[in-house]
Formats: C-alpha cells, sequence, structure tokens
C-alpha cells in the first residue's frame, strides 16, 4: 500500500481504548505513550490521544432511513472481508449503532454497512463494496 491514511482522535481512557481497538478490533498495537496510542485498522494508522470529553457523537443525519452518527470514520472493505468483519464483531458481543445492512439497495453505489462505538462514543462505520470502482459513483 502506498496511501496510508492517518486519523488522530480523542479518547477518554487508553486502557479502554487499547481493550477496544486491539482487543475488540483486533487492530495491531505500534507505537504508545502515556498519551497516546497508535494502531493498524487495515493497514492504516488511527491515533488514539488522551483528551478525556473531547469525542463522541455531535449529532446525526438522516441516511437512507438510519440517523447516522456524526462524526464518524472507519475503513472501505471488499463484501467478503465487510462480511467476515461483521461476523466478528457479532460473535464478540458488539453492539451496534446501525446493524450490518445493504445501503441504497439496487442503485448506483449499493453497499454494506455497519457502525458501532468505541468506549469513548467515537462512531466507527465500516462499509463493504462488491465493486470498489463504485465508491464515487453518482
Amino acid at each position: 500500500m502506498d496511501k496510508i491514511f492517518h486519523l488522530a482522535f480523542p479518547v477518554d481512557d487508553l486502557d479502554a481504548a487499547r481493550q477496544f481497538y486491539g482487543g475488540v478490533m483486533e487492530c495491531p498495537e505500534g507505537r504508545s505513550s502515556d498519551k497516546w496510542i497508535d494502531f493498524d485498522l487495515f493497514g492504516h494508522q488511527i491515533v488514539a490521544h488522551l483528551s478525556p470529553g473531547s469525542g463522541g457523537v455531535k449529532s446525526v443525519n438522516s441516511v437512507d432511513a438510519d440517523n447516522v452518527p456524526v462524526p464518524h470514520f472507519g475503513v472501505l472493505l471488499g463484501m467478503d472481508d465487510w462480511k467476515s468483519l461483521a461476523e466478528r464483531l457479532r460473535s464478540k458481543g458488539v453492539e451496534f449503532v446501525i446493524e450490518p445492512k445493504i445501503r441504497f439497495a439496487g442503485e448506483v453505489g449499493e453497499q454494506a454497512t455497519m457502525f458501532l462505538l468505541d468506549p469513548s462514543g467515537n462512531a466507527l462505520e465500516f462499509k463493504g463494496f462488491s465493486d470498489m470502482s463504485a465508491i464515487f459513483a453518482k
């Protein structure tokens, strides 16, 4: 991968972030300090920074009859990888904000989606595409 995305985001508790991102999400851990932890999220660098009270959902927007939490971040996956992730998260008892589902079925941009929250209330979305060329289709 020659282009890797970097995202720094606030968390209330580094131990809880480590358990969620390292344990539940199975993200390999990189460098860390007593103020931040690097994680590998599907090849991208995300960094949990200790900043109590700064994270979480600020609002929602209606998308295809769902209240989508804002802000949120995540990864676009091929459909097989998305299905595997959804099953792994279900098997770990993850509570979804928006259950794994197909959005825009039969339309341009059809995609699978699921939303969940980390322990600090930060929203994550994972999308799945059968045809990755449809990501930006209008």
